[in-house]
């Protein structure tokens, strides 16, 4: 299951991002995920727990948009959306397309914990 190295990815570029701002945990990931990534978007879900155990990912929730397939036909230049067994041009039905949206795995949130402060009077 390679959605684990995956999850094992995402949790090292959140707590990296944690240590930059000095946070002291993660609480929230959100990623955006496209049917032609190659990623199971449940399967990432069931992984996450394994790979965020012991970090600063550890209590952190992982939330998963999926992304629309978008085409641009190759025959008349326009943009279209697609399924992911019939990419072709929903405007002239042309087959030869090219993806520009739907294979991409971004991160688009991550929700950081600060220390609290503390006030002494």
């Amino acid at each position: 299951m390679h959605e684990l190295s995956v999850c094992h990815s995402i949790v090292s570029q959140a707590i990296a991002i944690a240590k930059e701002h000095q946070a002291h945990s993660i609480a929230g990931i959100s990623l955006a995920i496209g049917p032609l990534s190659g990623v199971d978007i449940h399967l990432l879900r069931q992984a996450f727990p394994f790979a965020s155990v012991g970090t600063l990912a550890e209590d952190a929730t992982l939330d998963a948009e999926p992304l629309p397939i978008r085409v641009r036909c190759t025959q008349c230049n326009n943009e279209s959306d697609a399924t992911p067994n019939n990419l072709v041009c929903s405007v002239c039905g042309n087959w030869q397309t090219q993806v520009i949206s739907g294979d991409e795995m971004l991160i688009t949130r991550i929700e950081l914990e600060a220390p609290e402060e503390r006030n002494y009077v």
